[in-house]
Order: C-alpha cells, then sequence, then structure tokens
C-alpha cells in the first residue's frame, strides 16, 4: 500500500505516540512493582504505599490541601501515595523513582500556595511525611529534634508541656509543616526578636539522592547552608531537623485593635510604616488589610493590628504611647498569656483547649491565590487609597493584605549567613490572597485576574531591581520550568544572580556536587524557591 505523503509524518506520530504510551504505562506499572519489592526488602508493609486501586487513595491524598485550586488545576494524579513510617521506605521510592524516571514529591503540610508538593505535569509520586512526626525535646540544652511530618501546632504543644518559658520562633498557623516552613525560611510574631525558623537549625538528617543518610556532620556544612532557607527539597529529603529553642517570659502580651476609615485608619497605617521596623524588637504588630462591611451597611477598610509584645502589658503600654500613640492602644484592648496560649490567639483558637494544636486537618480548604511583596519605602497616602480602591472591587472579607514587619535581629544577620535573603533594607513584607468558594469557581480567572492586576498596580511602591518575593508564598506566575525537560544553568541563572546574589553560585554548585543527575528537581525555578 502506497502512503501518502501528508499521511506519513501523521503515521509516524501516531506511531511515536501509541509507543510511547506503552512505555509510559510500562514504567508505571515496574515503578510501582520496584515498590513493593524494595518494601518487601526492608521488610515494611505495603500498606504504607496508596495507589488509585486503594479505596483510602482519594481522602489520603486529599487530606492535607489548603489550596483546592492547585488540586482542581492537576493534569496528573499521583501514581502512588507514600506514607512511610521509617527512612528505608523514602530509600525505597527514592530509588525506584530514579531507576523508572519517575518525579518525586514530598509534603509534609499541604499548605502549598501553588500545590508544587502535591501536583506535577509529569508522571510523579508523593512521600507524604505525615506518619514521620516525632519531637523529642531536650530541657537543658534547650533544643528540639523535629520530624518534618510534623506541624507548627504539634511542635508548640510538644514544648509547652515540657516547659513553661522555652518557645519556638515560626508561623502562626497549627496546621503548617514543620518540613517547607523551617526550610522556606519560617516568619512568626517573635521573628524581630528572635529571627527566622531556620535561623535556628543547628543539625539535620537529610537523604540524599543516593539514598544516603546524612546528619550535619556527613553532609558537610555547605549542604547544611543550603537546606535552611534555599529549599529543603532541592538537595535531598529532610527527615528532621534538631533546632535550638528560645527562652521567652512566662507571660506575654496580645492584642488585635480595629480601625476603619472612619476612625482615621489611613493615616494610621500610613503612620505605622514608620514605627513597625523600629519598634522595641520585643513587639511585632502585624496588619491586616480589608474591605468589610461596617456597622451602617457600607463598605469600609478595616484596618486590624495584631500583636505579640514578649513581656506584661504594664511594660507594652509606655512603649505604644511614645512610639505609636495614633493606634489609641489603651489597657482594655490587651490580654497578658502565657505564650502556648498566644499561638490559639494568633489562630483564632481563642475559646478551644490546647489540644486543638494536635488537629492537622486545615481549618478550611478553600480556593485561592497569593503573592507577596517586599517594602523598603514607605507607601505614600495616594498608594494606600490605591489599595483600598483594589480592596473594594473584590465582595467583603475576600481579599486581604498583610503587612508582616521586619527590622530587629532580621537587620543584624548577614543575608550570607543562610540563603534566605531577605534581611536589612526591608520596612515589611506584603502578603496579598484572594479566595473564592466551590461554587465560584468557574469564575476562578476573575480573581485571579484581580491579584494580578493588583500586583501590577503595587510595583512602583514595592522592591526592584530585583521585586523579591517569600519562598513559602509560592508564586507561579513569575516564572516556572519548561515542562519538558529540565532547567538549564543558563535559563536558572536569569533568576538567580537577580534574585539569590552572592548566594546564588554556591547553591549552584552545592546543587551539582550533591545532586548532579537533578533527580531532585522542581517546576519552578524562581526564587526564593528552587532553582532546579
Amino acid at each position: 500500500m502506497q502512503i501518502s505523503g501528508s499521511l506519513f509524518p501523521f503515521t509516524l506520530f501516531l506511531a511515536f505516540i501509541l509507543i510511547s504510551g506503552a512505555s509510559s504505562a510500562h514504567n508505571k506499572n515496574d515503578f510501582l512493582e520496584c515498590l513493593n519489592l524494595q518494601f518487601q526488602k526492608s521488610n515494611s508493609e505495603s500498606d504504607s504505599i496508596y495507589t488509585p486501586q486503594n479505596a483510602s487513595y482519594s481522602s489520603v491524598l486529599q487530606s492535607s490541601i489548603q489550596n483546592l485550586r492547585s488540586a482542581s488545576n492537576s493534569r496528573q494524579r499521583p501514581l502512588a501515595i507514600i506514607t512511610p513510617e521509617h527512612e528505608s521506605q523514602i530509600q525505597a521510592a527514592i530509588y525506584c523513582s530514579k531507576k523508572y524516571g519517575i518525579q518525586l514529591n514530598v509534603r509534609s503540610g499541604g499548605h502549598d500556595y501553588e500545590g508544587l508538593s502535591y501536583t506535577s505535569h509529569t508522571p510523579f509520586c508523593i512521600v507524604d511525611m505525615r506518619n514521620l512526626r516525632s519531637i523529642s525535646i531536650d530541657t537543658e540544652k534547650n533544643t528540639a529534634w523535629v520530624q518534618t511530618g510534623a506541624t507548627l501546632g504539634e511542635l508548640y504543644y510538644t514544648i509547652a508541656e515540657k516547659s513553661k518559658t522555652l518557645a519556638f520562633t515560626a508561623g502562626v498557623c497549627p496546621t503548617v509543616g514543620v518540613g517547607g516552613h523551617f526550610s522556606g525560611g519560617g516568619y512568626g510574631m517573635m521573628s524581630r526578636k528572635h529571627g527566622f525558623a531556620a535561623d535556628h537549625i543547628i543539625d539535620a538528617k537529610l537523604i540524599d539522592a543516593n539514598g544516603q543518610i546524612h546528619d550535619r556532620e556527613s553532609m558537610g556544612e555547605d549542604l547544611f547552608w543550603a537546606i535552611r532557607g534555599g529549599g529543603g527539597t532541592s538537595f535531598g529529603i529532610v527527615v528532621s531537623f534538631k533546632v535550638k529553642l528560645i527562652v521567652i517570659p512566662a507571660t506575654v502580651t496580645v492584642f488585635n485593635v480595629t480601625r476603619t476609615l472612619d476612625q482615621n485608619a489611613t493615616q494610621i497605617v500610613y503612620r505605622w510604616q514608620y514605627v513597625a521596623d523600629k519598634i522595641d524588637e520585643n513587639l511585632l504588630i502585624r496588619l491586616f488589610l480589608r474591605s468589610i462591611n461596617s456597622s451602617n451597611g457600607k463598605r469600609t477598610i478595616g484596618a486590624s493590628f495584631t500583636s505579640l509584645y514578649l513581656g506584661p502589658v504594664d511594660d507594652l503600654l509606655p512603649i505604644m504611647q511614645e512610639k505609636f500613640p495614633e493606634l489609641g492602644l489603651v489597657k482594655e484592648d490587651c490580654t497578658e498569656m502565657p505564650w502556648i496560649e498566644s499561638i490559639l490567639f494568633f489562630a483564632g483558637y481563642q475559646s478551644e483547649s490546647l489540644d486543638v494544636l494536635l488537629d492537622r486537618t486545615p481549618v478550611l480548604a478553600t480556593y485561592f491565590k497569593g503573592k507577596s511583596d517586599y517594602v523598603k519605602q514607605p507607601i505614600p497616602v495616594n498608594g494606600l487609597k490605591g489599595i483600598w480602591k483594589f480592596l473594594n472591587e473584590e465582595d467583603a472579607n475576600r481579599a486581604e493584605f498583610e503587612f508582616s514587619p521586619y527590622g530587629g535581629i532580621i537587620d543584624d544577620i548577614s543575608e550570607s549567613e543562610i540563603p534566605f535573603p531577605h534581611r536589612s533594607g526591608n520596612i515589611f513584607m506584603i502578603h496579598y490572597v484572594v479566595s473564592w468558594s466551590e461554587k465560584e469557581n468557574a469564575d476562578s480567572q476573575r480573581h485571579i485576574n484581580w491579584i494580578r492586576r493588583l500586583y501590577s498596580f503595587m510595583a512602583r511602591y514595592v522592591s526592584k531591581s530585583p521585586r523579591e518575593a517569600y519562598f513559602n508564598y509560592r508564586d507561579l506566575d513569575i516564572g516556572m520550568n519548561k515542562i519538558e525537560g529540565n532547567t538549564s544553568y543558563k535559563q536558572a541563572s536569569v533568576w538567580g544572580f537577580k534574585y539569590f546574589k552572592n548566594n546564588f553560585r554556591r547553591l549552584v554548585h552545592i546543587k551539582n556536587k550533591v545532586d548532579p543527575t537533578n533527580f531532585f528537581r522542581n517546576e519552578q525555578s524562581i526564587p526564593p524557591v528552587s532553582l532546579w
């Protein structure tokens, strides 16, 4: 039979697709067989492996997902979800993934803005660290070993069980996983006094691309440096971190005060920018901005000043009266409590028992899009008024700005101390977020377009050359690796030299040394997210 010239390329293409599809299916089956075999060799139970044929597969996949938008947009479902209970099972996952070319994603919590830990464009499996969450506290040395499957709530609860005057500096949401949070920096309500979570990591246990287990001594100082703010899963799978705990007063003071436009919110927010990074380092005043419905039913802007002071209220009030009298804080606005109860306060659990910190289920999974910025010069009043207009475009309480102040000890630590680059010179970090419900998800593009227009508007007021972003608020709008093939050094360096500055060459050198075959790779090549 004669094949026409126009049909011949199509026939070859169809044959290629069929062969490729068969080969892909073959690799998937071989990968799953490999997993079962490796688990048997290590005397592991295969019930730690969930495939789409398992009845529990979907519930395990969805159990810790915070952003439903990412999950709904995923083109692939994981071939398997592995929930290891010991290190040999992680080693098995690495061995089989590497052998059959299956991407391996690691998930510790699920507060993953773009779902990179549980979605992919290529065949992949998930190593879900939920069962590796032991926490060991040494109150004599003020240290803790924390497995990366633990949540912040579990860590805080365990510390409080052992001591009333020990704590750890990290985020406010109890269901955030330790693994991603620590390796990406880890900002929290004590950061102006005690820095970031990554600043307090003093040892770690990591499994490399060859399945070898290392501690700080055996991995070497270069690799240990890289995983504290450079993204742990770029270089291996971190099983646990050893951290230095901090000593805190027995009593701390919290407040949450809201001012509206009728209560001079614009001028108070403007003034906050001149105070927040310079006030007493024991005091951190976070600012939340939303469009809300006022008591008369009209829309207004609500500016909520949420604060932690490491000390009693009688010490806090003179500081506020001298440095920030515009807020009009009075004693009745404040509450004294132990530090562990402040965790409940900031998480919105004021009437709950401490046991709620052990609940790993996200309070409310929703659809959302987030972004971030750093501010080095105060935003003028006209800029704030522009923000009010944007907030009023969305329904009440749907969109939010969060201003998180820097300064204090953050300014004193060199940006080369660890890979986390955001140090001196920043007044505050901005977190933007807009959310919507499942029934509104068909109209999701309208909300995404809104936050993109907002981000473009804010360019004039935030850091430039480069415009910076926070690792843990991942944003694929900024950049993404090509789906086909690995991102080259040349492609990644476009971002790396801009954002990592002097740290970039060191990170590239470490990556090439510990993972020359680029087994641990990420779909985003923007800083401070992994470049590979």
